[in-house]
This record gives structure tokens, sequence and C-alpha cells, in this order.
């Protein structure tokens, strides 16, 4: 047991974070209905948010730049082996660049634990 405690310290077995969304293509404004899955690891753990950045990425892919952030603060108890789902629901904002020229997007999203490695997922999507 203490074994694995210290393990998902380390981020070996700690519970994970997957954004889902029903596609990859959105318009400006456009509203997004989509969810988290959060799947447990080899111990109990505290959650402490869930962080969700819209990042654009220029045609080099070097430079980042943060269009919007979403935060949901999320105190609770994941237990080991445990499957959750929770809602996510984001409006493309207007007057960002179409994805065109290089110009990629992504959803760069990190669940945070009050102790252990951050669980990070990336999930690219275009903007018509």
């Amino acid at each position: 047991m203490i074994l694995r405690k210290y393990m998902s310290l380390f981020g070996v077995g700690s519970a994970n974070i997957d954004l889902v969304l029903p596609k990859t293509s959105f318009k400006q404004g456009e509203l997004l209905h989509g969810y988290f899955f959060l799947e447990g690891g080899i111990i109990e753990q505290k959650l402490r948010r869930v962080e969700c950045d819209l990042v654009m990425i220029d045609k080099n892919g070097k430079e980042e730049k943060l269009i919007d952030s979403t935060t949901i603060l999320k105190s609770d108890i994941i237990r080991a082996d445990e499957r959750n789902k929770l809602s996510f629901t984001y409006r493309i904002p207007q007057g960002v660049h179409y994805s065109q020229d290089g110009v990629r997007y992504l959803f760069k999203t990190k669940l945070t634990f009050d102790q252990g490695v951050e669980s990070v997922d990336e999930d690219y999507i275009s903007i018509e």
C-alpha cells in the first residue's frame, strides 16, 4: 500500500483525465458540449481542480498563445479504478483566427491533485 502511494506521487498509476469532444472542427462562437473522463489510478486520490486552456500554436509550432482558460474547482475523492464523467460546455470565442496557414488550436487539460503529479491531456481542434 505504501509503495503504491509513493508510486502515484511520481505519476505511476495515478488518476487520469481525458477531454472527450463530439467532433474536432468548430466554428467561431459555436457552443460545444463534451465531457472530462476521469479514471482513478491504483490508489484513492484527492482532486483539487481541473484546468482547461484553449491554446493557439503558430505555424512554426514554436510559439503558443493562451486564448482562454476555464477552471473547475473539484474538491473530491477519486477512488482506485473509479470512472466518472464531468460535463464540459465551452463557447469558441468570436474573432479567433481560422485554422489556416499552419495555425493550430488545442485544448490543454490538467487534473491537479492534493498530492502527486498532475495528469495532462491535449486535444487538437480546428476552427473554421
